[in-house]
């Protein structure tokens, strides 16, 4: 039957594509004593080659797991979040990190099998250990999920947490293979009697510490990150499970969403994200995540894994629940609110036109600055980026954008500041955990 115009307008009010309520059986199974163990092990620098900065440094509780900056400042930094400093003398910094720290929020769901802006980690039997990864056949088998064996990787990322080549033995490891330096960070961990005990009481397979390997602490990060970070207590969740109002303004937004703003389309499903991958042509800057055979400062995302053409310039759609807790937005943090990033999403044209540098939330580093927004200059390149665009204008009013925003405003967890474990008072290593 034939529905009238009305009566699909009322369908589509009434009953977005988000499908049902999330709870916590949506979310992977997580040990608690494992979860426990995590949260030391993501606030504890033992785990970076120089011990300087840990998984919490640039995910951390205060910026909603994430650090407040549009491309943030890695090993050799100093402080946190907006106020974090390039660093100084031979520690300084001589690299940004290329794209903006993600989100942590419901990376536990279920539904979750790929991870990065790229994509470069999935759910795969490729390899013959569960995953298709930077690391291929050297992934070690045993990884729960896709979270545990992603917290694997930023440990040996050079300018994440390795360091340069040189000035440790994890950065001169890394650089003869990237599985080389996973069981020296093992023993790290392993040898500090305070981290073997709480290993053997959290893994039943685990007898004693020198058991332990990169596998146990990829399993115990990833327990962590998968229940720290769960959230579906928003307004809109409210309204969704038991039909409490939204404010008028984040009703309206919710309609626009849901209906001629067509937002639904890549951010549907309960997490309000396809896990798919598309091209924004958001403005670019920075150093880009250059390829060998590519030195470009540019970012190329998904192709850069798949080496398709029509994959050029696509990044991973994230998830909108408690977005508005996490600025600035874009895989390269290009937008410091979310208006400026739905109107970019309106008209991505005249967009890309109005962007200023100062947009982007850069700490100064003067050393670096003629790099950083060089790209830009590149005619050729900046045409490439905008015939991939993907998105086509929708012409919002400045009150249909408001309204949107007061509904993204409204995925926010009541409990999302209020986080089960939070950020501890110390860590077994002993070495000093970052705090605003």
């Amino acid at each position: 039957m034939k529905l009238s115009w009305a009566v699909s307008l009322a369908i589509v009010f009434a009953a977005p594509l988000s499908a049902d309520p999330l709870g916590p059986e949506d979310f992977i199974a997580v040990d608690p004593a494992q979860a426990e163990l995590g949260q030391l092990l993501f606030y504890d620098k033992i785990l970076s080659g120089n011990r300087n900065i840990s998984c919490g440094t640039c995910h951390h509780h205060e910026f909603g797991g994430s650090d407040g900056l549009s491309l943030g400042i890695g090993e050799g930094g100093e402080g946190l979040g907006p106020a974090r400093r390039p660093g100084t003398g031979d520690a300084a910094i001589p690299k940004r990190i290329p794209r903006n720290a993600s989100a942590l929020w419901n990376l536990g769901h279920a539904s979750v099998d790929t991870l990065f802006h790229d994509g470069r980690l999935s759910v795969s039997d490729r390899f013959g250990n569960g995953f298709d990864s930077p690391a291929e056949e050297w992934l070690p088998e045993g990884l729960d999920h896709v979270l545990a064996a992603q917290a694997l990787f930023p440990m040996t990322s050079q300018f994440e947490m390795a360091g340069n080549p040189g000035e440790n033995e994890i950065a001169v490891l890394i650089h003869d293979r990237i599985d080389r330096a996973w069981p020296v960070l093992a023993k790290r961990v392993r040898t500090i009697p305070e981290y073997g005990e709480m290993f053997v009481k959290a893994f039943d397979h685990i007898d004693r510490a020198d058991e332990v390997t990169i596998v146990e602490i990829g399993n115990a990060l990833g327990a962590f990150i998968a229940s720290e970070w769960q959230s579906y207590d928003s307004p809109y969740d409210a309204w969704l499970a038991e039909g409490t109002a939204l404010p008028e303004a984040a009703e309206r937004g919710r309609q626009l969403f849901f209906g001629s703003a067509r937002c639904a389309t890549c951010h549907s499903g309960p997490l309000f994200t396809d896990q798919d991958f598309h091209a924004l042509g958001l403005p670019a800057f920075g150093p880009g995540r250059t390829r060998r055979f590519d030195p470009m400062p540019r970012d190329v995302g998904r192709m850069g894994e798949t080496d398709r053409l029509e994959d050029a310039y696509a990044f991973r759609t994230p998830s909108l629940r408690n977005v508005a807790l996490t600025a600035p937005y874009g895989h390269n943090g290009a937008y410091p609110t979310l208006e400026e990033m739905i109107r970019h999403h309106s008209d991505p044209e005249t967009g890309r036109d109005r962007w200023r540098p100062e947009m982007a939330k850069l700490p100064e580093v003067p050393w670096l600055a003629a790099g950083d927004f060089a790209i830009r200059e590149d005619r050729f390149e900046m045409a490439r980026q905008a015939r991939a665009v993907e998105l086509r204008g929708l012409a919002l009013s400045a009150t249909e954008i408001s309204d949107l925003v007061a509904f993204l405003e409204a995925l926010t967890g009541e409990t999302a500041q209020d986080r089960p474990l939070g950020v501890p008072d110390r860590v077994p290593s002993g070495l000093p955990v970052d705090r605003p």
